[in-house]
């Protein structure tokens, strides 16, 4: 199942599940996928209820507004359309929904949407993705050098199998570009910074991806629900 790219700019795979998260992190303290989902806060998402935010994508005058909540230990995802109405709720993965195709495409674009704000955490979670480090590399958007580590999907399972990702990571740890290749092509379909990283409860989030031409994805509208907690946490500013 393919899906336009400005629709949906980023899947990765559909049918992962969260649960043993925290187990999967209890890794070798060395592997990279460790490494990058620790600075994210991956040791931490067991606290979360909830997840609550606004996907904004732009290239030139089309724009795309997306209004989504998210509850890990149960699946149930909440979508907000764009005129005043009733939230739908449905369970990601789908499983016995998966036939019917128009949830099947509005959970395409919750998958992407929740990729864009917590890649660096599906690091740990998908498993079956190839993560390496390749060393120092000109950054792909902005000047100077960044460690790469490329992120490999394999040929078959979820929307877009045999994807390719490279993550371009500062020095402090946080990823400041990368690089998306539909179908591990070698020429790039999207390339985009990540920018405006801020401390979300016990994760660290960017909110602001902006490419060279013009493309933008950035959340508006993000907080979080700790478990045993009342009310909302929201970005430090």
């Amino acid at each position: 199942m393919k899906i336009s790219a400005f629709a949906v700019v980023l899947i990765g795979l559909a049918g992962m599940t969260i649960a043993g998260c925290a187990s999967q992190a209890r890794q070798a303290d060395g592997d990279t996928r460790l490494q990058i989902a620790r600075h994210y806060g991956i040791d931490g998402f067991d606290q979360v209820e909830a997840i609550r935010f606004t996907f904004n994508a732009q290239v030139g005058t089309k724009q795309v507004q997306r209004k989504w909540q998210w509850k890990p230990v149960t699946g149930e995802v909440s979508h907000w359309p764009a005129s005043p109405a009733a939230a739908e709720t449905f369970t990601h993965p789908l499983g016995a929904a998966a036939s019917d195709a128009r949830l099947r495409a509005l959970d395409a674009k919750f998958v992407n949407d929740r990729y864009w704000l917590l890649f660096p955490l599906h690091l740990v979670w998908d498993q079956s993705a190839q993560v390496a480090d390749r060393g120092r590399a000109r950054r792909p958007v902005g000047s100077g050098e960044a460690r790469r580590v490329e992120v490999r999907y394999p040929p078959s399972g979820g929307y877009t199998p045999g994807d390719v990702y490279e993550l371009f990571i500062g020095t402090d740890g946080q990823i400041v570009a990368w690089v998306y290749r539909r179908d591990g092509s070698e020429k790039p379909t999207r390339m985009s910074t990540w920018e405006d990283h801020r401390r979300l409860g016990p994760l660290l989030i960017a909110r602001d991806h902006r490419g060279p031409d013009g493309f933008r994805v950035w959340f508006s509208d993000v907080a979080l629900k700790i478990r045993g907690r009342p009310g909302w946490v929201y970005p430090e500013d």
